[in-house]
């Protein structure tokens, strides 16, 4: 699937459910939870923690070898099928996987309780975020309800696929994205920040086409 069409399937049938939960155990409306949420949903392949302080370079292969063992996981291991799915060759995999030193997973996984799982870490990531502006009885009250709500997302949610060379840009356009957000987009230093060339910070700024927020 998509990337648009994903989006418009957590508007459609998602985001109602969501915003229902938080009113339901809130007693308030509150878009921007919901908002949030979905957010990390979109980008569920890319919700893989990496240090902002890290190295551009040395970000992006930990975000490569994260990506590629949960996506091996996801699978289980399937090397032909994974390779179909990234846009890349299989040797090009096995290659990589010896290069990050990736062990393969062992054990046969359940996809749809996979993303049952991932539904319910992202929800509870982003709960996280809201715990000094919620009181803490309402919002242990959401917390109750999340197992039961991640079940009814997972049903929801299909799986987006993204392959090896838009998930990497995408990791480039957010981490970056970031670093110039911080460096109130002072190319010198953002670039110093993360440990590249200003004129190779200039070329990602074309390439991925980031723009002042």
């Amino acid at each position: 699937m998509k990337k648009k069409d994903l989006e418009a399937t957590l508007k459609e049938k998602v985001t109602p459910l969501l915003e229902d939960s938080i009113e339901r155990n809130l007693g308030i409306t509150l878009p921007q939870l919901g908002s949030d949420i979905t957010d990390r949903l979109v980008n569920s392949h890319l919700n893989i923690y990496i240090h902002a302080r890290l190295p551009f370079e040395k970000a992006k292969k930990l975000f490569k070898k994260e990506f590629l063992k949960r996506e091996l996981e996801f699978h289980v291991g399937n090397v032909s099928r994974l390779a179909k799915i990234l846009g890349i060759d299989r040797r090009s995999i096995h290659r990589t996987i010896k290069e990050l030193d990736i062990e393969l997973p062992r054990r046969a996984s359940n996809p749809e309780k996979y993303k049952e799982i991932f539904i319910d870490q992202t929800i509870r990531t982003t709960l996280e975020q809201y715990k000094e502006i919620l009181h803490p009885q309402k919002i242990e009250k959401i917390y109750q309800d999340v197992p039961k709500l991640s079940r009814n997302l997972a049903q929801l949610l299909p799986s987006l696929d993204l392959s090896w060379k838009e998930a990497g840009e995408e990791f480039e356009r957010q981490f970056l994205q970031k670093a110039l957000r911080e460096n109130q987009w002072n190319i010198a230093k953002a670039a110093e920040k993360v440990q590249i060339r200003p004129e190779t910070l200039h070329r990602k700024i074309r390439k991925l086409g980031l723009r002042k927020e």
